[in-house]
């Protein structure tokens, strides 16, 4: 009886299965829709109709905007300008890191007593920097313009015409001279922003251990919102020296020497640190760690490889490779030719001037780093390193007191390195490079780069030292821009920042007061050669 009853069920469901079955199904279905459809009210029937036709539009409009397929040629140029946006950032991101570089290498070459204040100077000089190019330097500096500034606006980069990643004549906007790049606004802004921080950052070891805190800031304002921006805009956004020839890969003159001669007037203008020149001898004031100098200086020298190679700003193999090098080999030799100098010249094979030498390298080979051959990089640090070292002498000699040595490094050497390009640059016929200065005299060219260069060096200098003396003057007068001699002498930690970097720990003093005639170095000398004031 059970098996009867489930063959009987069987039948029935494949009854249900035939197409008849099937039809009268769905007849039945239909009919309870439409006594659904019934009880609607008549508002909700007429939507009905409406909602159909608007799914069949929407469907319809979802096909026709489909777009098509990106070429294999789109797809390589979408993928190039995203390479060199990475590499744009990445080497930014470098050069920001040099931050920490200074402020290690600054506080340890100075004394104990000014740590905290010296490194508030540094980390609070790129915020600052940050906002002044954000503000009013970037729009000076590469807006289209005359040969003097940039006229066409583009402050706080807001509502600006520009059409990046283009480039060339497809390029529309008010950036030109930025065109030759293929990546967008905000990479070009961040890169060229890291760029502006460092040259401000050069001039806080020059006026190192007696400058007020406040002043400081505000001449780091002045100088990255306008010093910096319009000799910038001579060479970088197309000005009149770019015009008349004058060629700086990475910033030998536009960063270095303009850091270099805003921190010779802030230190001239400061004066000497009390007891650092006694009848006419030099008195070393060593700094007070010289291992956190040293990981300074490798880490700078780390950022160099996003300082230079980033400013080809794509991802260029040849180039990148070639000016890696060529920056390398030039801190190298550099740091080498200074150890010997030192060794000679000072009896000792001094660890500041080491440290000198290396900087003093890379900051010489940073404006032909790219238009130059590995051996002729090598010369321009060999002779940056003893450069070095006899112009930290020179400008104890003139009583000008340098804690970190920052116009020996960076103005002296980015002269020099400046120079190097009218003397050793390999010429655009030579298959390094297409576009760039004409080849240097001491390989076939001519004096006519050379003179470039020159003019180029005279005019830089000669419009920071005026903008820097107005900044420094003004300061001076109405707010007045050194420390009291009593917060000198208790170090500017406690009197402008009220803390102290070595809380709880034992505090080390010399027992005499040794001078020494001629002696100098990045920060001062070695520890034990004199007192802490």
């Amino acid at each position: 009886m059970t098996v009867g009853k489930k063959k009987s069920k069987q039948l029935r469901q494949d009854a249900l299965n035939l197409p008849a079955a099937k039809f009268f199904t769905k007849v039945n279905r239909l009919k309870k829709l439409q006594r659904a459809i019934a009880r609607l009210t008549p508002s909700w029937q007429a939507c009905i109709p409406l909602a159909a036709i608007i799914v069949l539009v929407w469907g319809y409009a979802a096909v026709a905007q489909t777009a098509p397929a990106p070429t294999t040629e789109e797809q390589l140029a979408s993928l190039k300008v995203g390479m060199d946006t990475m590499w744009v950032m990445v080497a930014g991101m470098l050069v920001f890191f040099m931050n920490a570089g200074f402020g290690m290498l600054e506080t340890g070459f100075c004394r104990q007593k000014n740590a905290v204040n010296v490194l508030s100077k540094n980390l609070i000089v790129f915020a600052l920097a940050t906002i002044a190019y954000w503000a009013i330097g970037f729009a000076l500096m590469f807006s289209d313009g005359n040969g003097f500034i940039g006229t066409s606006g583009g402050f706080f980069l807001w509502n600006v015409a520009d059409n990046s990643p283009a480039t060339g004549e497809a390029y529309q906007g008010i950036f030109d001279s930025l065109n030759w790049t293929g990546v967008p606004l905000n990479a070009k802004f961040f890169f060229q922003l890291v760029f502006a921080g460092t040259a401000a950052t050069i001039v806080s070891g020059a006026v190192a251990e007696r400058i007020k805190f406040l002043e400081f800031l505000i001449f780091s304002l002045l100088l990255v919102g306008i010093a910096y921006p319009i000799t910038g805009h001579w060479i970088w956004g197309g000005g009149w020296l770019a015009k008349a020839g004058f060629w700086d890969f990475a910033g030998s003159t536009v960063i270095h020497s303009v850091g270099g001669w805003a921190a010779l007037m802030g230190a001239a203008f400061l004066g000497p640190r009390i007891g650092k020149y006694r009848d006419g001898d030099t008195v070393a004031m060593p700094g007070h760690n010289m291992s956190i100098a040293t990981l300074g200086c490798l880490i700078l020298w780390l950022g160099w490889f996003g300082f230079n190679p980033g400013s080809t700003m794509a991802v260029d193999p040849n180039a990148i490779t070639h000016i890696a090098l060529t920056t390398n080999t030039a801190g190298a030799f550099g740091g080498v030719a200074a150890t010997i100098t030192a060794w000679l010249y000072l009896g000792k094979p001094d660890l500041s001037m080491i440290i000198n030498g290396i900087l003093a390298g890379l900051v010489g080979v940073t404006a032909s780093c790219a238009w130059i051959n590995l051996p002729n990089s090598a010369i321009i640090g060999t002779i940056a390193g003893i450069l070095v070292v006899f112009a930290v002498t020179f400008f104890d000699n003139l009583k000008i007191d340098d804690p970190v040595g920052a116009t020996s490094v960076h103005l002296v050497c980015g002269i020099w390195g400046t120079l190097a390009v009218g003397l050793f640059a390999d010429g655009p016929t030579t298959g390094l490079y297409t576009a760039g200065p004409a080849a240097g005299l001491l390989v076939g060219g001519g004096f006519g780069q050379l003179w470039n260069q020159l003019v180029g060096i005279i005019s830089v200098g000669g419009m920071t030292v005026l903008l820097s003396t107005i900044f420094w003057m003004a300061l001076k007068a109405l707010l007045g821009i050194r420390v009291s001699a009593l917060e000198e002498a208790e170090g500017l930690d406690i009197g402008e920042h009220g803390m102290e970097a070595y809380t709880g720990f034992v505090k080390e003093t010399s027992f005499d007061n040794r001078s020494e005639s001629g002696y100098g170095g990045y920060g001062g000398g070695s520890g034990g050669r004199t007192n802490k004031l």
